[in-house]
């Protein structure tokens, strides 16, 4: 029996990989205790997700917190069979950080380093995949020499990061959020157990991951959000950067078919940007038109001019290094058909609660 452990499984990214390794034959053994409730409120809990995946033959669900000392004992359990894991779980938002510093820190970092530890006593073998975060850059990416356009800001086509930003780019002297810290500290963790240890780690440092999974909410999840409240009517704000903020987006079948491909043929501590890239990335204003279009009605919004502390202006992912390793991979969503996905997956969900 091939066991694979997939924290935060019933969010967006973990529901999604869930449902491609049972695909692929492995028992999997969901960790989630709902959290993202307790974080962002009732309406972005994620047990309607968590009632589909227990359909799943081949899903077996923990209702455990990654910090509690139930991890060690699930881990031993799973002794000599557990063959992957992904660790998704964790407290996602800039702006509820600032206000629980503790429990981001021990939710993202020490929860983090519980999973590691427990891995390398009873599962050395296994591939580790961390959902890390571009917000590791902080700030940085607001340094570069943006001009501005009708509808989003750009890089000349003549920068050395046109294509994207990669894994150059320092992670130090910058703002990064309380969030963008305690992602921080466990990116360099997982890293550290591949050097350190010889486990087969991989760090994906991810730009905005979407999809129709998602439980998106104001302070976590912008496209889903976005596209629930232009379905239900409900008004939208944006900050700052006059709309114009670029972000690469993913879908989750993207990113999960990188983790298939790493789990498949892992390497020691590998650090990926992950995103969009060239190929699926947006404004916010871009954003607004795409689900308008999408929908069939405008969206009420209003514009506050106060940017989100650590924010980026622009952010597309480089993903030549991953590309490299691993040549067979490619994105196979747009943020149009991004947004037309979470359209047709929700829209029987939001238009009853409009």
């Amino acid at each position: 029996m091939s066991i694979a452990v997939v924290t935060g499984s019933t969010g967006l990214v973990g529901s999604e990989t869930v449902r491609r390794l049972v695909s692929l034959g492995y028992e999997v053994w969901g960790v989630d205790n709902d959290m993202r409730a307790s974080f962002f409120g009732r309406d972005s809990s994620t047990a309607w997700v968590r009632d589909q995946l227990l359909n799943l033959t081949g899903y077996r669900h923990h209702d455990l917190d990654v910090r509690s000392d139930e991890i060690e004992s699930l881990f031993k359990h799973g002794s000599g069979n557990i063959k992957a894991i992904v660790h998704c779980a964790a407290q996602p938002s800039h702006d509820w950080a600032a206000n629980h510093p503790f429990v981001d820190f021990d939710v993202n970092a020490n929860g983090t380093l519980n999973l590691l530890e427990a891995a390398r006593h009873h599962a050395f073998d296994a591939p580790f995949v961390f959902t890390s975060t571009n917000k590791v850059y902080g700030d940085s990416p607001n340094r570069l020499p943006l001009d501005e356009l009708e509808t989003r800001y750009e890089l000349a086509s003549d920068h050395p990061f046109s294509e994207g930003i990669d894994e150059s780019m320092s992670i130090d002297q910058t703002k990064h959020s309380l969030f963008g810290v305690s992602k921080s500290a466990a990116d360099l963790l997982v890293q550290e157990y591949g050097r350190y240890f010889g486990m087969q780690t991989a760090v994906f440092r991810g730009g905005c991951l979407t999809g129709p999974g998602h439980s998106g909410t104001e302070l976590h999840g912008f496209l889903s959000y976005l596209m629930k409240c232009t379905v239900s009517r409900k008004p939208y704000v944006v900050y700052g950067y006059k709309g114009k903020q670029v972000r690469d987006n993913i879908h989750s079948v993207d990113l999960v078919n990188a983790f298939e491909c790493f789990i498949t043929d892992p390497r020691v501590a590998s650090v990926y940007n992950i995103g969009g890239g060239r190929d699926s990335n947006c404004s916010m204003l871009e954003a607004i038109g795409l689900c308008e279009r999408v929908v069939g009605r405008e969206l009420e919004w209003s514009y506050a001019d106060d940017a989100r502390n650590g924010d980026h202006v622009w952010w597309i992912s480089d993903m030549t290094r991953f590309r490299r390793d691993f040549p067979q991979w490619s994105i196979t969503y747009d943020v149009e058909a991004i947004l037309k996905d979470i359209f047709e997956a929700n829209i029987d969900r939001w238009e009853s609660v409009a």
